[in-house]
């Protein structure tokens, strides 16, 4: 984005604005980051299918779970905003 300049014309003294920074809405909706800084998330395969399960097994997949490192990093990246 240039500013400071008439339409159509550039000058040596225009600048130029970096652009935003914009957090992913889909990552935000499913993920959130804890105070220590840790990126919990919701565990897959609780949708459906659900018959062939267990019931420990089904119990154990509600809650929340914590991102391997690698996977934190990614999904930081796209919650900064």
């Amino acid at each position: 984005m240039v500013v400071g300049c008439a339409r159509g014309a550039l000058s040596s003294s225009v600048r130029f604005k970096m652009a935003k920074k914009k957090t992913h809405k889909g990552s935000a909706k499913r993920s959130k980051i804890t105070a220590t800084g840790k990126v919990l998330t919701a565990r897959a395969g609780k949708r459906h299918l659900a018959s062939s399960k267990t019931r420990k097994r089904k119990r154990q997949l509600g809650g929340t779970a914590t991102l391997s490192k690698p996977e934190q990093v990614r999904v930081r990246r796209l919650l900064a905003s």
